[in-house]
Formats: C-alpha cells, structure tokens, sequence
C-alpha cells in the first residue's frame, strides 16, 4: 500500500496494518535522525500544542489550521495517551512527516516515553488494537528520534515544555543525546516536563519532574540566545492559550475538550514572515461526528 494511500486511511481513523506500521516507522528515523535537537523552521509556520490522542478534534484542527502540506505545521508533542485514537493521530502525524518532511514538523513531548505510555493508555490501546505490543514498540522507538526543540526563523524557540537551570545556550541544546528514554532529570528531562510561573529564578515543580521558572529566567534565556519568545506546550489552558512575561513565552493547548470532559477550547499558534503572532481557536469535534471507542482509557492524571 503505498504512503499516500495510508495517509487517507488514517484521515479516516482506520488504522493501519502492523507492517505496514512497522515499514513507516523505520521510514520516519531516518527522516528524523537527520534533523537537530534544535531544529530550524523557518515562517510562515503554524504552532500545535498537545492533542493527547483526541484525532476527531485533530481533524477540527486541521479544517482551521489547513491541511498539510499547504500549512507548515510545527506540533509540539504529547500526540499519545488519553484520548481514545492515540494509534491512529500518532500515526496519521508520523505519516505526514514522511510524506512532506520540511512541511510537518514535530517536537517530542514528555508523554513520547516508554514509561509514560505504559501507564496512561498508549500501550493498552496498541495492545487492544493490534493483539500485540509491537506496534507500540515500533511507536516508542520512534520517540527516540523526535527532536527536542525548534527555533523558528532563528527567534522564535519552541519546545514543548520549558526551559532547563542546565541550559543557557541553545548550542549547549544541541549537544545533548537525545536517542533514548526521556531522563527523570537533567536537560532533556527539564526541556520536556518545565512550566513557566509567577516566581523568580527557578523553583520545584509539583509534576515531580522539571522545574518551574520566572520572568527573569526567560528574560536571559532570550538575550543570550537572541530569541524573541519562547512557544511551548505543556500544560491545559482553558482559553486555548496563555501569553506571559510581555508575551516572552506562550502556551500553546490543542485538546479541546481535554479527556472529554475540561469543557476548554484549544488554538493553534500562526507565526508569520514578520514573527507576528494569532491564535485561532479551536472547537472540539461535534459529537456526532466522533467515533464510539472501544473502551475507556485512565483519565485520572491532568497536569
């Protein structure tokens, strides 16, 4: 079956088989083997935050956004775990970055872990779907590969959680080896689990995992990197986006509905040729044109 053929097979949230999984994941390291832990994206460019496995609300987001490859899409990770088609939004995603790689970017999320999935519902949901574990294997192998960051026409820097009392420079970003199980601490950990709040300096973060960090952080981060702001993820915003620090770091949320039940929009973040910035919102899928899964994954975990 060829590429485009399973790209419309997932579009429709019918998953594909396990080897042809098997053959797009081997396709998609080597695509992703080649681009930096900072990759360089370049405007007009079109920001996602977490989808969480929430595929008819992925389609919402493609009918406002656009579809690949007219729209340069950058997603920032957390494409798995609780929602109800984790297989099948991982996939169409993975599909589309190897059908137009310098058009689907894709950023690794602290839900791309072994560990993570294993608890809050990718792995049960390859399992039921493919009587087997290897797809979910093929997936987190995958995850491995995905980079950690991006930096938008050399000022805009995306990640999908936050910054790191690890880091100062971006080269210092770039030389971290990030093919392999996410860390419970230092840089790449940090990168993916951080949250921005109203502190000084740097502070514990209650996930158990990152850190949290201020204005000021962010300030220096910026001078020393040349960054005009910083766009990431990471955490459930129940206006679809959050601006702080003088519109120095935004939050990006793309999981309307979040578990089907938070009643939150979500947006996706235009970036312009000028690094201008627009949210659009988006609404979750109507119910009636969602499908009936086949059972419900564990919810209880929200930050």
């Amino acid at each position: 079956m060829s590429l485009q053929s399973q790209i419309e097979r997932l579009r429709r949230c019918e998953i594909i088989t396990e080897a042809e999984v098997r053959d797009l994941c081997s396709k998609a390291r080597e695509i992703l083997a080649d681009e930096s832990n900072v990759q360089s994206v370049f405007t007009p460019v079109t920001v996602c935050g977490d989808i969480h496995g929430q595929f008819y609300d992925l389609r919402e987001l493609f009918t406002v956004g656009g579809e690949a490859p007219s729209t340069n899409y950058m997603f920032l990770g957390d494409f798995v775990d609780r929602g109800f088609y984790s297989v099948e939004t991982f996939l169409l995603l993975l599909a589309l970055k190897v059908r137009y790689p310098d058009r689907v970017h894709l950023i690794r999320g602290n839900h791309e872990s072994r560990q993570i999935t294993q608890v809050y519902g990718f792995y049960d949901e390859c399992l039921r779907k493919y009587g087997c574990t290897n797809v979910w294997r093929y997936c987190t192998e995958v995850f491995d590969y995905i980079s950690l960051s991006a930096l938008v026409d050399g000022k805009a820097f995306c990640v999908h959680g936050g910054l790191s009392p690890s880091i100062n420079t971006l080269d210092q970003v770039r030389t971290i080896d990030r093919k392999q199980e996410v860390p419970h601490e230092g840089a790449m950990c940090d990168l993916l689990w951080s949250d921005p709040d109203n502190i000084d300096g740097w502070g514990v973060s209650p996930r158990g995992a990152g850190f949290l960090f201020g204005h000021d952080v962010v300030k220096v981060f910026n001078e020393v990197n040349s960054v005009s702001f910083i766009a990431r993820a990471h955490q459930l915003v129940m206006e679809g986006y959050k601006c702080m620090f003088d519109d120095t770091c935004v939050t990006v949320w793309s999981a309307p509905n979040y578990c089907y039940r938070c009643g939150n929009v979500a947006s996706i973040l235009e970036i312009d040729e000028n690094l201008e910035k627009k949210f659009l919102i988006v609404n979750a899928a109507p119910q009636e044109t969602r499908g009936v899964p086949a059972k419900r994954p564990a919810l209880e975990y929200f930050l």
